[in-house]
């Protein structure tokens, strides 16, 4: 199938109920859609509503597209699909069977069909959410945030090699410092409309490690002035392979951001509508154990979600640490159920349980 969708897996094999019932859902939700008259917006206000209809319009048309491929889907009309239905297929998969969800307040809607089940676990994914931050620099020439991290003990938290190395080098003795002129935080806020003093933020005071083998950095961290005191308590870790881990549910938290190397750049501004680099909850399955000892998994994750956890959706505990993607592929994780040994993890302390 053609299209924009970071999501590798077929619709048949995302949604549990049939695609028809799929489409008439998609529509409904369209149909109940309302939108403020613009005559009814002070003067100054009706340029930016004007700009956010046309989104909303375009999101709607590419929905009701999507609809029509799922009709003929289900028909088993495969071949009929025109390019608007494939990508309109697509979006759908992305936003209903893979979405991600925008967290305010450490908190998520409710979600329509199979997706529902996330308000029966509401506390543990709140739990989990306080956990997560986006791991923000200062000093750096580019950036000014480069991903995501979550605590693990007591003061540390895991994120990605990959992410750590922008702030981070050797320091000639086995150990590891800040680059010159560089500090960094964990955030663990900055949700979409969300006011500021709702932040929590952890000061990162050191780099325990950067591993060498897998994609994988331990921070030593501590409340800042404003955070109350005292961090949270880590997440827990899986210590063992969970049973049946092929097509478990699963999810991820994090920050995707805008991903033009992965993803077709107007695809995902169509369907994110431009809404990028905040918190959000993205559920999925597990795809099973990659040839190189990797976890493949099917959340919606872009860039920015680099040092994501990947959470078992009935236990709450992290059994993996999402490293990147590949394009219509797959989402790569490194599965740390597989680590409890590993000399870094235990210097560190890693919650295992």
């Amino acid at each position: 199938m053609s299209g924009g969708s970071p999501v590798a897996t077929r619709p048949e094999q995302v949604f549990r109920e049939d695609l028809a019932e799929v489409a008439a859902r998609v529509r409904k939700g369209l149909e109940e859609e309302i939108t403020e008259s613009e005559q009814e917006l002070p003067p100054q206000e009706a340029t930016a509503d004007r700009i956010g209809r046309a989104a909303q319009e375009e999101r709607a048309r590419v929905l009701e597209a999507g609809a029509r491929g799922l009709e003929k889907l289900a028909a088993g009309r495969d071949d009929d699909l025109d390019e608007d239905e494939s990508f309109g297929v697509e979006a759908i998969v992305l936003l209903e069977g893979r979405p991600a969800i925008l967290v305010q307040r450490q908190d998520f809607p409710s979600q329509a069909g199979d997706w529902a089940v996330l308000d029966g676990q509401r506390a543990g994914i709140r739990e989990s959410l306080a956990r997560v931050g986006r791991v923000e620099v200062t000093g750096h020439a580019d950036l000014d945030w480069l991903g995501t991290g979550f605590l693990v003990a007591p003061d540390v938290v895991m994120t990605n090699r990959h992410v750590a190395a922008e702030f981070g080098r050797a320091d000639g003795a086995g150990g590891f410092v800040f680059r010159e002129g560089m500090t960094a935080r964990v955030d663990t806020a900055e949700e979409f409309d969300a006011p500021e003093t709702d932040a929590l933020e952890f000061a990162v005071t050191g780099i325990v490690g950067i591993h060498q083998n897998v994609d994988m950095a331990l921070l030593r961290v501590a409340p800042t002035s404003g955070g109350g005191g005292s961090l949270p308590a880590p997440l827990r870790v899986s210590g063992t392979e969970p049973a049946d881990l092929f097509g478990r549910p699963v999810y991820v938290v994090g920050y995707p951001a805008r991903d033009g190397r992965r993803n077709e750049p107007e695809a995902m501004s169509r369907i994110f509508m431009d809404i990028y680099n905040v918190k959000r909850l993205q559920p999925g399955t597990v795809t099973g154990i990659r040839p190189d000892g990797s976890m493949g998994h099917d959340c919606s994750t872009l860039g920015g979600n680099s040092g994501s956890p990947v959470l078992d959706l009935a236990e709450h505990q992290v059994i993996g640490l999402h490293f990147g993607g590949r394009f219509r592929s797959g989402n790569f994780a490194v599965p740390l159920f597989r680590m409890t040994d590993d000399p870094l993890l235990k210097r560190a302390q890693v919650n295992f349980v």
